[in-house]
């Protein structure tokens, strides 16, 4: 296993399960000190088990996002521990009921935009100052093809997604004059629980794992990467939009 990632400190959230957690396992394995965050304690212990077995380090972050006090907290403790911080992978979302936007309980919409985009907005708030820190930091965001689509019934997921891509694409504006690159991707579809929620007729073998999925993502967040302010598509395998 390559150690590219040595010395590189990196907040991935949604780490529990799914994408999120095969992310942060493969970059403890590789190097980097993976601060892990997540609901979830369990999936959280896990990640931890299996980043210590391959030689690496994480620091578990049992956090519900919506705890926004406790996000701005998480920028405080980084600086004072470590100064700096390298990554950060924007992962952690929910998908939200598929309806009419008309019959869309306020409370569905409230949660959708809270986690999605509010989580993200104010991770940005907290974590900026310590990316810029860094010789090369990097920010990935996951959004979903719905943001283009604006699929009938994904009315949750096209109007947060696009928020976040928005986000990100100002954010990277934003800077230019810094070694910081800040970039989105669409994974695709992938074998999560997510997926499986919103397609439960699918056959979950006829998707790529969250393993295989988090391995080109990787690639997006390494001190080699140019691009900022674009989106990766990762089933086309090609920079897609600026």
């Amino acid at each position: 296993m390559h150690k590219d990632f040595e010395g590189r400190l990196a907040v991935v959230t949604g780490a529990s399960r799914g994408i999120g957690y095969q992310i942060a396992k493969k970059l403890g394995e590789r190097g980097a000190h993976v601060i892990a965050i997540a609901r979830t304690v369990g999936g959280l212990e896990d990640l931890d088990d299996e980043i210590k077995a391959a030689g690496g380090q994480a620091t578990l972050v049992p956090l519900d996002l919506t705890d926004y006090d406790a996000l701005d907290r998480l920028g405080a403790a980084i600086f004072e521990r470590w100064k700096k911080l390298d990554i950060l992978v924007g992962n952690a979302g929910v998908l939200g009921v598929l309806s009419p936007l008309g019959h869309i309980g306020p409370k569905d919409f409230e949660k959708v935009m809270a986690v999605n985009v509010t989580a993200n907005w104010r991770l940005i708030r907290s974590l900026d100052p310590l990316l810029r820190q860094s010789d090369a930091g990097r920010a990935l965001f996951l959004t979903a093809v719905q943001a283009h689509t604006c699929t009938a019934f994904w009315g949750l997921q096209a109007i947060s997604k696009s928020a976040v891509e928005a986000m990100a694409r100002t954010w990277a504006q934003e800077s230019l004059q810094t070694p910081m690159k800040i970039n989105l991707a669409d994974p695709g579809p992938t074998r999560t629980g997510l997926r499986a929620k919103a397609m439960p007729g699918e056959i979950p073998e006829n998707l790529p794992s969250p393993a295989g999925v988090a391995d080109e993502l990787l690639d997006l967040v390494g001190p080699e990467v140019l691009e900022t302010g674009k989106l990766y598509d990762r089933v086309a395998r090609e920079w897609v939009r600026p």
